[in-house]
């Protein structure tokens, strides 16, 4: 790999992580309204991403179309604040690991849909790494039980993810990372205050306990504020297409974790299906292709047209 796409991959990579790893203080907001906690948790990762989204960003923002605010808009409700919902209402009838297995498929859809949106089709070594993901993940976490409910949350689930990659890819380049997650913040903020009025009333909001307040900084100074801008740091770099590949570490991340807090073990089928996810990943980032082109790059340098090398030095050919 080249620089920038090294760099881009681990941008991703980190951000997938620190996805993965957020599951782990969720477990401890189960008493807390929800749509307070996302209020909260949107509301404070929009202030402290605003101050660094650089000069201009009120330009920026004013030069965007109807259609460009209508799509953070739909980013913001899928991908955030209904992608959260999703989870949580097939949470109800199915077992953790169902919503997350489908949402394991996400690289398999976003390799499909980005390129048919763009006028071409799929790239095999992407789509076969895409497969390879989705396989590990389930690895990773397993079936559990379900009814319909569950399965249908769980395929909203999955739609959120594909569109919390998808969404922004037009809205990225003239607003950048760092203006394009405060924006999306500052949305789902509005959004997620205003589901929170409708459904729960007067008690939506309420004042966090000590290690309620622990998570909700954590994930929004961490897995928003830093995850959110890596992810698109690293989108930018390498495509919508290979980035989404990274999402199948937050199952891995998640049963990493799991451990920690006394939630799950880490046992061979995690090992297994981590390993399928990394292979996945490293097919389809183009890895392996990009390590045989080198090394044939430096064989036939060696070579010479057939004329051996010493050093970089072609040694002339014996006269006849």
């Amino acid at each position: 790999m080249n620089a920038p796409t090294t760099r881009g991959a681990l941008l991703a990579a980190l951000a997938c992580v620190l996805v993965g790893g957020s599951f782990t203080a969720n477990s401890v907001l189960g008493d807390y309204p929800y749509a307070g906690g996302q209020f909260l948790r949107y509301g404070l990762a929009c202030l402290l991403l605003l101050p660094a989204a650089g000069k201009g960003a009120a330009d920026r923002l004013r030069a965007l179309t109807p259609l460009q605010w209508s799509r953070i808009a739909l980013l913001a409700a899928v991908g955030m604040v209904g992608f959260n919902l999703a989870v949580l209402a097939a949470e109800r009838t199915a077992e953790p690991a169902v919503p997350g297995v489908f949402v394991g498929c996400a690289p398999v859809v976003v390799a499909v849909l980005v390129p048919l949106l763009d006028g071409r089709g799929p790239q095999r070594t992407v789509l076969y790494g895409a497969l390879l993901v989705a396989v590990g993940a389930f690895t990773v976490q397993g079936w559990g039980r379900t009814d319909g409910a569950g399965i249908a949350f769980s395929v909203c689930a999955l739609a959120g993810e594909v569109g919390f990659a998808v969404l922004a890819v037009p809205v990225l380049r003239p607003l950048g990372p760092r203006l394009l997650s405060a924006a999306v913040c500052a949305v789902a903020a509005l959004e997620s205050a205003a589901i929170g009025l409708l459904v729960d009333g007067g008690e939506w909001l309420r004042r966090p306990g000590g290690v309620e307040t622990a998570a909700l900084l954590w994930q929004a100074v961490v897995v928003t504020v830093v995850g959110f801008v890596c992810w698109y740091m690293g989108m930018q770099r390498i495509g919508a297409e290979r980035a989404t590949l990274f999402s199948g570490l937050i199952p891995v991340a998640a049963a990493c974790t799991a451990p920690l807090v006394g939630t799950g073990s880490y046992a061979l089928p995690q090992a297994a299906g981590s390993a399928l996810v990394g292979l996945g990943v490293a097919l389809g980032s183009g890895v392996f292709r990009r390590a045989g082109g080198e090394r044939r790059s430096r064989e036939r340098a060696f070579r010479g047209n057939g004329r051996p090398e010493h050093r970089g030095v072609r040694v002339p050919e014996r006269p006849e």
